[in-house]
């Protein structure tokens, strides 16, 4: 039988790593795939090898773990223009590519590769946060949510977990590839004692105790597409979840999901909601566009409003829209949407409704730690995340929800969620699910109870600086190994 040729042996991996990053029952062993990736890209003769084989591997698990991408493209733009998608997937592959060329240049030994890319995919997911691109699918840290050791995001955010997944998967390979003793067991006995601790650490945590604050959130089945193109009537949707809320009992704070209400401006009345409560508000067809959240008090006012801080690259924001508006002209009258700039803000900021501070962030800030962050350290007492999911299908719906769950362990406050076809409910500060829903063609109404806590993280006072002088030392000591095979 031939041997597989390179790209399709890396992609391979790729592909088996993706398998681990939903994350299903058995993600918790996602180093496993990943020292196959790192051990079989270190084996590049030169380092245009090896970034050719990370890129392949890069490839491969975007493909799969971004696999929905495809039928959002074929709804939005039509049937066979999910094949767009793919230049996502080698443009993911492509900046693995190019974290991985450098370091294999500047390092030869085999073992001491598979620490600097561990360091570097952990420094390139913290990229990936930033700029107004910002795309951070899929981070390795999530895979350990169905572990206690996912618990240590309170320390260093969900990177920590990412640099326990590489560090992992950096020893398994080394141990495979080292001719020095160093690089052998040392690391691997580390990486136990490390795995050791953290499920230590997380079988240890309990749940926070506060004023419990009762609250009721809606699951809608609302056509995200057809409201998108005028053939769905927001009127009928803000009507149906009218209808929905007298369900409210005694107490609760009712919440709607994302632009659940329209709205020209941030008007200071918002007849269509009956409060005390929280709401998506969009603009509609109105300028300036806007995606924003409201508290409403019990008279229909709006107490205070905070916008969206992360738009959706090219979906919300389009990069050169102006200078590129012929072309975007060309997409608006295929799909009859019209293109544009959303307002963001880069500052957002806690709601305040009879004395509660809500850290409300909307849909896509979910993704985003720095988000949630920001709005408990400015006295979020809980989290809440009205979201339209109608835009995912499959695996992103599932994916989006559990990157809310962690932003829950990082900031250690109860989340909240109202969404339009997603999972809506609670979810306590271990990032446990309380009380959900998610599935249904059907208005679903759900009465939480979650908890309003105080305390801070180390997360909250240090963000990602840890992992990230993780991932630094891990690539220095792959120069160190470096240095001592080429004496050996």
């Amino acid at each position: 039988m031939p041997a597989l040729s390179a790209p399709v042996t890396a992609a391979l991996l790729g592909v088996l790593l993706a398998l681990c990053s939903v994350p299903l029952p058995w993600s918790g062993v996602a180093f496993l795939p990943l020292a196959g990736v790192l051990w079989y890209a270190a084996q590049g003769r030169e380092a245009q090898h090896v970034a050719s084989r990370i890129f392949w591997s890069g490839v491969g698990l975007f493909t799969v773990h971004l696999w929905w991408l495809t039928t959002f493209l074929n709804k939005l733009l039509g049937t066979g223009t999910g094949a767009l998608a793919l230049f996502l997937f080698l443009l993911e592959g492509a900046f693995l590519a190019v974290m991985a060329y450098p370091l294999a240049r500047w390092i030869r030994d085999p073992a001491a590769r598979t620490w600097a890319l561990a360091g570097g995919w952990v420094i390139l997911e913290w990229l990936r946060f930033l700029g107004p691109l910002a795309f951070p699918w899929p981070t390795l840290g999530s895979t350990l949510l169905p572990t206690a050791a996912i618990q240590i995001a309170d320390l260093g955010g969900v990177l920590l977990g990412s640099v326990l997944v590489t560090f992992t998967a950096a020893s398994l390979a080394s141990f495979a590839l080292s001719r020095t003793p160093w690089g052998r067991g040392r690391p691997l006995v580390l990486a136990v004692v490390a795995w050791v601790v953290a499920l230590g650490y997380g079988l240890t945590r309990t749940a926070g105790v506060g004023p419990v604050q009762p609250m009721m959130v809606l699951r809608t089945p609302f056509d995200s597409f057809g409201r998108a193109t005028g053939s769905v009537s927001p009127e009928e949707q803000e009507r149906q979840q009218r209808v929905a809320s007298q369900q409210r009992q005694p107490g609760e704070v009712v919440v709607w999901s994302e632009t659940a209400l329209t709205a020209p401006g941030r008007p200071a009345f918002l007849p269509g909601f009956i409060g005390p409560g929280i709401s998506g508000v969009g603009s509609g067809s109105s300028q300036p566009e806007f995606n924003a959240v409201a508290a409403i008090d019990a008279t229909s006012h709006a107490t205070s409003w905070s916008d969206k801080s992360k738009l959706v690259p090219f979906g919300e924001y389009f990069p050169l829209y102006r200078p590129l508006h012929p072309l975007y002209a060309i997409i608006e009258n295929a799909i009859h949407i019209q293109l544009g700039g959303v307002e963001e803000s880069a500052d957002p900021r806690p709601l305040s409704l009879n004395g509660v501070r809500y850290g409300a962030y909307i849909c896509y800030d979910s993704v985003f730690p720095a988000v949630a962050r920001t709005l408990v350290r400015q006295g979020a007492q809980v989290l809440v995340n009205p979201s339209n999911d109608g835009w995912y299908d499959g695996w992103g719906v599932l994916q989006h929800y559990n990157m809310g769950r962690i932003r829950a362990i990082e900031t250690r406050r109860w989340l909240v969620r109202s969404v339009n076809r997603g999972v809506a409910g609670s979810i306590n500060d271990l990032g446990q699910p309380v009380r959900i829903v998610g599935a249904g063609e059907t208005m679903q109404v759900l009465h939480v109870r979650p908890h309003l806590l105080n305390g801070t993280t180390l997360y909250l006072r240090l963000g990602d600086a840890p992992a990230l002088i993780l991932a630094a030392l891990m690539i220095l000591f792959g120069l160190r190994v470096d240095a001592q095979a080429r004496r050996w």
